[in-house]
């Protein structure tokens, strides 16, 4: 019976010891695999954006990942951010994948300069590539202007060939790209060398990487992706809530609402939220559009559209003044982003509805105010002009009439009887004059 018992207990701690050991190899195979972190990228290039992009590349510098993998899906975006990204990406001392996907992305305008930039670059099957031509902000059809426009392209040609260059790219057709703005498709950009491989999901690209060499700060650095980890970093709520605001069509949306709350607290003093809330609102816009091109005419001109509707407030024009209002607001909201880029602007089918509501709601509350105005008085001495009464005492040099509830001393011009209905003309003092109705 002992000895029973002493080898089930010898059975029962070779179990647990068998146990350990295939726990203990199992923890050591997973940390002999690469990690790379993924990251998504579906949005305009602002400055959010490259915050997340540089955020998330330090992060897996200081954790010790094998690398990163960019999955690039934008129209294009800001200069400034788009080189802030590119400075990160060559100064990195891990590999960084560029990855244009899922099918049907595109890696348009700074989208393509940040892909070429890549350690790595490549596109799923049915994305493209190109259309990277600088966005002249401000700029107006005069010959200085032209040759500020000049100076853009070539700067950004030189800066886009610099890094074809650098990374073993074609930098013949890169300069076609800014230029002309070229965009061609995966397949033909792998067979032109703008990026190094076509692979249809992140399974096949890891497979096509692994074991190549590329160049991480003038050191040969050969890629082991065989049996990788994946470990998608996403942005955190305030960057997020950043990149939500810096879409064009948002912070357009904003702008109106935080005009719309401050009119209607200038319009009607004391109501408070409406005013908070466009306070507010205006912050935020006014957050968001530094970083997009934003043409200051535009603001302004949005703006004195504000203005002409609160002095049709004051000032009886016959809507001269709030057909002004409207159109000013027409024309702000068409100059206020300034680029061509159709991500870089306010969406028409977002700007139309929006104008004729806020239209509609400057309309709305100028019609009240100025009824208000017109409207005959209900209080005081003013409400009893027209009134009907009764002639309580015949009516001549004096006379009394029983009128809205109360006696008053009155007189008339024409003799009144008494019992007959009466309508004040006029007061004067504490005296009514009335004339037989």
């Amino acid at each position: 019976m002992i000895l029973r018992r002493l080898l089930q207990i010898v059975a029962l701690i070779l179990q647990i010891f068998l146990f350990l050991q295939a726990t203990s190899t199992s923890t050591i195979a997973n940390e002999q695999r690469p990690i790379f972190n993924v990251i998504k990228v579906n949005a305009t290039i602002t400055p959010p954006v490259a915050d997340f992009i540089l955020q998330s590349l330090n992060e897996s510098v200081k954790k010790g990942s094998n690398g990163l993998i960019i999955q690039l899906d934008t129209p294009g975006g800001l200069d400034l951010a788009m080189r802030d990204i590119v400075k990160g990406i060559l100064g990195a001392p891990i590999p960084v994948i560029v990855y244009v996907s899922p099918s049907g992305a595109r890696a348009a305008s700074a989208g393509m300069i940040i892909t070429i930039a890549a350690h790595v670059a490549a596109m799923a099957p049915g994305t493209n590539i190109g259309a990277a031509h600088p966005v002249g902000i401000g700029i107006g059809g005069s010959s200085a202007d032209k040759v500020m426009m000049a100076k853009v392209e070539n700067d950004a040609v030189a800066y886009a060939i610099s890094i074809a260059k650098q990374k073993g790219r074609n930098a013949e057709w890169v300069e076609k790209a800014v230029r002309s703005s070229e965009s061609i498709p995966a397949d033909q950009a792998l067979q032109m060398q703008v990026v190094d491989l076509v692979a249809k999901d992140t399974n096949s690209l890891l497979e096509q990487i692994n074991g190549r060499e590329v160049k991480i700060k003038e050191n040969l650095h050969i890629l082991n992706t065989g049996n990788a980890v994946l470990r998608e970093l996403k942005m955190s709520s305030r960057q997020q809530a950043l990149t939500t605001i810096s879409d064009p069509n948002i912070a357009y949306i904003l702008f109106l609402i935080g005009l719309a709350g401050l009119y209607f607290e200038l319009a009607h003093p004391g109501v408070i939220l409406p005013g908070v809330i466009g306070g507010i609102s205006l912050i935020i816009s006014f957050f968001a559009m530094q970083t997009l091109p934003v043409n200051h005419a535009g603001i302004a001109l949005i703006i004195f559209g504000l203005i002409l509707f609160i002095a049709e407030i004051k000032v009886i024009s016959h809507g001269l003044l709030s057909l002004g209002g409207v159109v000013s607001l027409f024309l702000g909201s068409l100059l206020l982003f300034n680029s061509p880029e159709p991500a870089l602007r306010v969406a028409l089918k977002v700007m139309i509805p929006s104008l004729i509501i806020v239209s509609s709601f400057f309309l709305f509350i100028v019609s009240l105010v100025v009824k208000a105005q017109v409207r005959k008085k209900h209080t005081g001495p003013d409400e009893l002009i027209g009134a009907e009464g009764l002639a309580i005492t015949d009516i001549h040099s004096n006379g009394k009439i029983f009128i809205l509830g109360e006696y008053w001393d009155s007189w008339s011009e024409n003799p009144v009887e008494k019992g007959k209905k009466v309508k004040v003309e006029s007061i004067d003092g504490m005296k009514i004059k009335v004339t037989e109705k």
